[in-house]
């Protein structure tokens, strides 16, 4: 795919964490693409609302894609997500089988803009990281600059 095409999956994934901020979860937003190009699932976080410690875009993402898809159709598809997984969201992602990730903004940044909330202890653990000791070769695409600002305002005022 194109980088113009990544932006704009990305574009939609930003959306869908300003919806979820909107239903009021926190600010994070995941969709799923097939090798079609078309968007078959969105997720944004349901941690607040069902008090759920593991209720990140991707990891619940990756757990109902894994329900609804079998592990080779997972395998061509991207999931995109408005900020780089998580340790927990990137072994979800692993076991589900999804072959590309694709993300706005670093773990890195989000840790500047979530400082020490007791909310999102944020890891200093890059996803790269994580899906090097697996046995998968998970393409990782990000993160991209075009989108990271954008990214990054939906949790403007959120962390305070």
């Amino acid at each position: 795919m194109s980088k113009k095409t990544h932006v704009e999956y990305l574009q939609r994934a930003i959306q869908v964490s300003r919806d979820a901020r909107a239903h009021g979860n926190t600010p994070f937003g995941a969709i799923l693409v097939d090798g079609e190009g078309n968007i078959i699932m969105e997720q944004e976080n349901i941690e607040i609302t069902d008090k759920r410690c593991t209720g990140h875009a991707e990891a619940t993402l990756a757990d109902r894609a894994s329900h609804e898809y079998s592990k080779d159709f997972l395998w061509n598809c991207t999931l995109y997500t408005t900020a780089e997984p998580c340790a927990m969201c990137s072994g979800a992602i692993y076991w589900a089988n999804i072959g590309t990730v694709v993300y706005g903004m670093t773990e890195r940044t989000l840790l500047k803009l979530t400082g020490s909330h007791e909310q999102n202890p944020t890891f200093d653990l890059p996803c790269r990281e994580v899906f090097s000791k697996g046995q998968k070769d998970i393409t990782i695409i990000g993160p991209f600059p075009e989108v990271e600002e954008e990214a990054a305002e939906v949790h403007m005022g959120y962390w305070d």
